[in-house]
């Protein structure tokens, strides 16, 4: 049995239990909102954030955790002082499934890889 192909950001995020999609919409919405200039797409069969055609950020849902994977190790390792508490990796962290969203981190996050973009 394979895994499901989604056809949006939105089927994508319809696919998952509540909690888990009302905390990646919570994310993504907040993104775009606060930069206008991104937007949502789906790649890889997971939403991404994208800017002029460059990957920003790609978020996914799993069993027990949701992953946010911003494309670029230098970030990781600029954040991980910030990201205490959470399981960290060279290239993603993860969060909890019902993650009280860090504006200010995730803001600040989406400046250093649009600034890496740049």
């Amino acid at each position: 049995m394979g895994t499901q192909a989604f056809a949006s950001v939105e089927e994508y995020l319809g696919s998952l239990d509540s909690v888990k999609a009302k905390t990646l919409r919570t994310i993504i919405t907040f993104v775009l909102s606060e930069f206008p200039e991104l937007k949502a797409k789906l790649a890889w069969n997971v939403p991404h954030i994208h800017w002029n055609g460059k990957y920003l950020a790609g978020l996914a849902a799993y069993k027990n955790h949701l992953t946010i994977a911003p494309w670029s190790a230098s970030v990781m390792e600029t954040f991980k002082p910030r990201l205490q508490g959470l399981v960290v990796f060279k290239n993603c962290f993860h969060i909890p499934v019902d993650w009280s969203m860090d504006e200010g981190l995730v803001k600040d996050f989406v400046r250093a890889r649009l600034a890496e973009l740049d």
